[in-house]
């Protein structure tokens, strides 16, 4: 017999005022993130005519693509929020792990263009005018950046969201690169150091890059229905064991998809018990796994203790 939670994530299934609070923060986050990106490309833009900057141009086409990235986050945040149906009888979850694929794409073309201006600027290094007015800029993208981030961050330990996190790394390389853009208007302009604004450039491109990989990997662990992490396994099987009816559990499995968990476990039970008292029991230990993984779906299975199952050669 399967037993089966009828919950869903709060965020996915929008049920509850938990559930419509943390949809309202996706979807903020994803406008909050557009806004300033449209506002950054503005404020780059003009500074980059006025200094003729290498690195400030980088950050106008890293801000540039953010806004492109932000946009598709946007559309597959509200796509993962939308409940189950017939057709996606798990949800919409995976919408947001093409979406941090989709950003690693924007955020490695962003570094690579950034690689070839930067390098050719160290063969033909420029002066930086007005430099001033770059630094002025980008003390602005600073303090927006810094905001959005902090916010991001809120929303990311609210909902453990992967498109806002894929975001949010793009915004958190922003700011080192508005730092080493400071920088190196600073070296250029004051002390005529006219290389410095190529190598930081460099260093913030090969940042950028480190940093979309790690969202990819990220993005195809979910696609690819990794495993929870162990130690979230193991804390699975410590709360099945610790019911006092329960000899063992075994063929666990576990995925995530989008804000959604999906745990699903055999539990091995005295043979002489009834149907009736099987399903408590199962329903007991649901219990305590939705109360420690709140919104997940579950599915136990009952098996008489000591019978002789085969199973798919999966870890225990």
């Amino acid at each position: 017999m399967d037993n089966a939670a009828n919950s869903q994530t709060p965020a996915a299934g929008g049920h509850g005022a938990g559930g419509n609070s943390d949809a309202r923060l996706l979807r903020l986050a994803t406008y909050a993130a557009v806004i300033v990106a449209a506002l950054l490309i503005l404020a780059k833009l003009i500074a980059w005519f006025l200094t003729d900057s290498v690195a400030i141009l980088s950050s106008l086409m890293d801000s540039t693509l953010d806004v492109g990235a932000s946009l598709i986050n946007m559309y597959a945040v509200a796509h993962a929020l939308v409940p189950a149906d017939r057709e996606h009888r798990f949800g919409h979850g995976k919408a947001e792990a093409l979406a941090g694929l989709a950003q690693s794409a924007f955020v490695s073309g962003s570094a690579l263009f950034l690689v070839a201006e930067a390098s050719q600027r160290l063969f033909e290094p420029h002066l930086i005018a007005r430099n001033e007015v770059g630094i002025a800029v980008m003390v602005l993208s600073l303090v927006l950046t810094i905001a959005l981030v902090l916010f991001q961050r809120h929303v990311i330990r609210r909902t453990r969201s992967i498109a806002i996190s894929a975001d949010s790394m793009h915004y958190r390389a922003d700011i080192l690169a508005n730092l080493g853009i400071i920088l190196a208007l600073v070296l250029a302009g004051r002390f005529g150091w006219i290389y410095a604004d190529a190598i930081i450039a460099l260093i913030v491109a090969a940042y950028i890059l480190f940093g979309a990989w790690g969202i990819m990997r990220s993005s195809l662990d979910q696609l690819m229905d990794r495993e929870l992490p162990e130690e979230q396994r193991a804390q699975i099987r410590q709360l099945v064991r610790s019911h006092a009816q329960v000899a063992d559990v075994h063929d666990l499995r576990s995925r995530s998809s989008g804000l959604q968990t999906f745990i699903q476990l055999h539990v091995e039970l005295d043979a002489d018990l009834t149907l009736l008292k099987a399903h408590e029991i199962a329903d007991e230990v649901e219990a305590s796994i939705c109360a420690a993984f709140p919104g997940a779906e579950v599915i136990i299975h009952q098996d008489p203790a000591g019978l002789e199952e085969w199973h798919p050669p999966f870890p225990r």
